[in-house]
């Protein structure tokens, strides 16, 4: 069965229950193709119709007005096939610091999750709390990991704002780990990280790379800067974890080039946060994506 068959019978109606069965496997691999053409579902399209998968088909029939949730019915099946984009979601942007990570985000076209159980996890790299930028010393705390929440009124909230460092320490830039050099992640954003745990000697709970490839600088000539660096892709371990509550003049081995909140209790509170996200709920191998900005460019 396809969408075509559904828009083509005025009666036929496949609830959502019913697309993990084998005989549907064609139809549920046709609705996940067309939910992660529009930005609602990541891949694979593998016609596993699972909570993730029944969520997105969800949320598209509440964006599209199809009035059939519970089941794919003629107007869901028309609107899926036809489909070219969704309408945006109406972000009420200010000057406060939300707004300009936010605005900046749209610029670059990353995603932008909107919602009232949602979260975009942000890195904001040489800020102090206020995002006003900061000489950035080597070996020192001086990041920012932030929650951002964009509840249904369209209104960007920070609602967790932790200290933090997105680079290496002094320890595994001088030792380095890799002979390439230790790793600074690049600016950008990364769909890579799901829940787990960090560590061998004193093991958290964490965000762990485990779900996608980033893109790091090499510090080869270990001068703490991405100038001039070769860049690596692929799976290095670089986790979000906690800093073992080390000094904020400090990182010393609690970073070779993860992200890492300095306190622990810092750390335990944002893993609650991102853990009541509706999609890591409906799925606890979900994929959390996340963001790294430079402070001087807002």
């Amino acid at each position: 069965m396809k969408l075509q068959d559904i828009f083509r019978q005025a009666d036929l109606k496949v609830d959502y229950d019913v697309l993990n069965e084998d005989e549907n496997h064609e139809l549920a691999v046709q609705v996940q193709v067309r939910l992660i053409a529009l930005d609602l579902l990541n891949p694979p399209a593998d016609g596993k119709f699972g909570p993730l998968s029944t969520q997105a088909l969800i949320d598209f029939q509440r964006l599209t007005n199809c009035g059939e949730e519970g089941f794919i019915g003629k107007m869901t099946a028309k609107k899926l096939i036809e489909c070219k984009g969704l309408p945006q979601p109406d972000i009420k942007l200010g000057n406060d610091l939300a707004s300009r990570i936010i605005k900046y985000m749209l610029a670059k076209k990353y995603k932008v999750f909107v919602g009232n159980d949602v979260y975009n996890i942000v890195y904001l790299e040489g800020a102090n709390e206020d995002g006003i930028p900061n000489a950035d010393t080597p070996n020192h705390f001086n990041d920012r990991r932030m929650v951002i929440q964009i509840r249904a009124d369209g209104v960007p909230k920070i609602i967790g704002n932790w200290q933090g460092t997105t680079e290496p320490g002094r320890h595994y830039t001088v030792n380095k780990m890799n002979p390439k050099g230790a790793a600074r992640v690049a600016f950008g954003q990364y769909c890579a990280w799901q829940v787990g745990s960090h560590g061998r000697s004193r093991p958290h709970e964490a965000l762990v790379q485990t779900g996608g490839a980033v893109t790091v600088h090499r510090d080869f000539n270990k001068d703490y800067s991405r100038v001039g660096d070769k860049l690596d892709t692929g799976y290095f371990g670089i986790n979000q974890h906690h800093g073992y509550n080390n000094p904020e003049n400090n990182i010393s081995t609690a970073s070779a080039g993860c992200l890492v909140g300095r306190s622990i209790t810092g750390h335990q509170e944002f893993m609650r946060i991102i853990k009541q996200d509706r999609r890591y709920q409906a799925n606890h191998k979900y994929v959390f994506y996340s963001t790294l900005i430079d402070a001087k460019e807002l």
